[in-house]
C-alpha cells in the first residue's frame, strides 16, 4: 500500500519490514501470502480544493481526494527570518516540522476511523461490537500518546517557530510506543476478518460508499487501520533526517542518536512479537488427517520463516509453511467459511531436507513441481 503523496519535500528511503521474515520473491516457486511491511510515502498535505457554487451537483463528477496542507515550514517564515538561518538550520527545522505534521495527520486519520467507520458500522449492526473490536482494536486509545508528543514540540517551539531541541523530549517520548505491540500483532488476524466480512454485501456497500467519499482520501478501511503500522516505521527515518541536519556541535546530536537506538529497540520488539504471533496463528489453522502427522516442533514454533503457494504445470496447488525447524506442506481448505490448511503427507524437520541451489530463469526439473520453475517464469528461484 502507498498513500498518495503530493509533499513538496524529498521522499524518504524505504525501509525494512517489521515482520522481518526471509520473503521469497513474488514470481518465485513460493510465493509470500501474507501482508508484508512496506514504507509508505510522506502523507501528502493540502486543503481541499473548494468546488463552484453552481457547479457541484450529484451529477457532477466524483468529489476529488481530500488532501492536507501542504505550507512547507520555510514558507511561513518572513524574509527577514530566512536571511538569519543557514540553510542547513532550516533543513533541521523543516525535518523537526515534518514530525509534528506528521503527528497531526496521524491523530486526525485515527479520530476518523473511529468516527466514519466504527461507530457507523455498529449503530447500523453492519457489524457486531465484538467484531468491530477484533478489527479495530484499541485504535483510538493511541489518540492521547501521539498528542502528548505534539504537545511537547508544541511547548518546545518559540515564538519564532524554531525548535531549540527535540532529542530530550524524543528520548523520553519513544519508548511509550511499545503500547503498540498489541495492535501490530493482532493485524493478521483482523485483516483476514475483515477480508472476510466484505463478502457480506452490507459490509461491502458500506465500505464502498465510504471510499468514493472525500474524506477516505481514496484509501480503504485497512489503509486507515494499517496507518499506525505505518507510522512506526518511518520514525527512524524522520530522526536520522533531523540528525542528517544537526551540526556537530549541537547538544542534540548525542541525544538523537539515543533515540534513534531507541526507536530501532522498539520496532525490534514488536516484529519479535508480530512474528511469534503470525507464526501461531498459522498452527492454530493447521488440520491433521492423521495424528501421526503432528509433529512438536510444529507447536513449539516461535518463527515462521515464510510460506506460500506452490504450484504444478496442472494447476494443484500446496501451500508450504517453513517454521523455524521443520517444513509443513499443506492443502488450503474452507470450513465454515474460514480458511484452513489440511496436512499433507508428513511434515519434513529442517535437518532432513535435502536443498539445492537452482540458477535463476528457466529451468529443467523433474517431479510434479516442475511446472513452478517454468519457462514463463524468469524470476529467481
Amino acid at each position: 500500500l502507498q498513500e498518495p503523496s503530493n509533499k513538496r519535500v524529498r521522499p524518504l528511503s524505504r525501509v525494512t519490514s517489521l515482520a522481518n521474515l526471509i520473503s521469497p520473491v513474488r514470481n518465485g516457486a513460493v510465493r509470500r501470502f501474507g501482508q508484508t511491511i512496506q514504507s509508505f510515502a510522506l502523507r501528502g498535505d493540502s486543503k481541499s480544493p473548494g468546488c463552484a457554487q453552481k457547479s457541484c451537483s450529484r451529477s457532477a463528477a466524483p468529489t476529488p481526494p481530500k488532501r492536507r496542507n501542504s505550507v512547507l515550514w520555510s514558507e511561513m517564515l518572513d524574509v527577514n527570518m530566512k536571511e538569519s538561518l543557514s540553510t542547513k538550520e532550516i533543513k533541521r527545522q523543516e525535518a523537526i516540522y515534518e514530525m509534528s505534521r506528521g503527528e497531526q495527520d496521524l491523530i486526525e486519520d485515527l479520530k476518523l476511523a473511529r468516527k466514519a467507520y466504527h461507530d457507523p458500522m455498529l449503530k447500523l449492526s453492519i457489524m457486531s461490537e465484538e467484531e468491530l473490536t477484533h478489527i479495530f482494536g484499541d485504535l483510538d486509545s493511541y489518540i492521547p500518546l501521539h498528542e502528548d508528543l505534539l504537545a511537547s514540540l508544541g511547548e518546545a517551539t518559540k515564538p519564532d517557530g524554531t525548535v531549540e531541541q527535540i532529542g530530550p523530549i524524543l528520548v523520553k517520548w519513544l519508548p511509550r510506543l511499545h503500547a503498540y505491540k498489541g495492535y501490530c500483532s493482532n493485524q493478521l488476524a483482523a485483516k483476514a476478518l475483515l477480508d472476510q466480512k466484505k463478502q457480506d454485501r452490507r459490509v461491502q456497500d458500506f465500505l464502498q460508499r465510504c471510499l468514493e467519499s472525500p474524506f477516505s482520501r481514496k484509501l480503504d478501511l485497512w489503509s486507515f487501520l494499517d496507518i499506525p503500522r505505518s507510522r512506526l516505521v518511518k520514525y527512524p527515518l524522520l530522526l536520522k533526517e533531523i540528525l542528517r541536519h544537526t551540526p556537530k556541535d549541537h547538544p542534540d546530536i548525542q541525544i538523537l542518536e539515543e533515540a534513534i537506538s531507541i526507536i530501532q529497540g522498539v520496532l525490534s520488539d514488536i516484529n519479535l512479537k508480530k512474528g511469534e504471533s503470525e507464526c501461531q496463528y498459522y498452527i492454530d489453522k493447521l488440520e491433521y488427517l492423521d495424528e501421526k502427522q503432528k509433529d512438536p516442533r510444529i507447536e513449539g514454533s516461535k518463527a515462521l520463516l515464510c510460506h506460500g503457494e506452490l504450484k504444478n504445470k496442472n494447476g494443484h496447488k500446496l501451500y508450504v509453511f517453513l517454521f523455524q525447524d521443520i517444513l509443513v506442506l499443506t492443502r488450503p481448505v474452507t470450513r465454515n467459511e474460514r480458511q484452513a490448511y489440511q496436512v499433507y503427507r508428513q511434515p519434513i524437520p529442517v535437518q532432513e531436507l535435502l536443498l539445492e541451489d537452482l540458477q535463476d530463469g528457466d529451468v529443467k526439473m523433474g517431479g510434479s513441481f516442475r511446472g513452478a520453475f517454468g519457462n514463463s517464469d524468469k524470476g529467481m528461484n
